[in-house]
């Protein structure tokens, strides 16, 4: 990985986290790549709030159904899944 990439990642993951703390009324630094949303405190619609933030913060659209949340396509088990779908969804845009 080079600079840029680890850089992006890293700025990715910063944004990501600070777009989850919002929703969950906590600082970034009592969300962790561990953290999953339900013990964050966030229900559906704070996920939901969450996935447009990303949408927002990224111009990218997440394949994500709120009807249907444990269909794949999107994975919310944690943080990190989040951090990682969303670098993966970045990636593939900016190709």
């Amino acid at each position: 990985m080079g600079l840029d990439v680890m850089q992006d990642a890293q700025t990715i993951a910063q944004a990501v986290t600070e777009i989850i703390a919002e929703q969950a009324l906590l600082e970034p630094t009592e969300v962790t790549p561990e953290s999953n949303l339900t013990d964050l405190g966030l229900d559906s619609l704070g996920l939901v709030e969450c996935i447009f933030g990303i949408e927002e913060r990224f111009g990218i659209t997440v394949p994500f159904n709120a009807n249907t949340p444990e269909q794949p396509g999107f994975d919310i088990s944690s943080v990190g899944a989040i951090i990682a779908e969303v670098e993966r969804l970045v990636a593939r845009q900016a190709a």
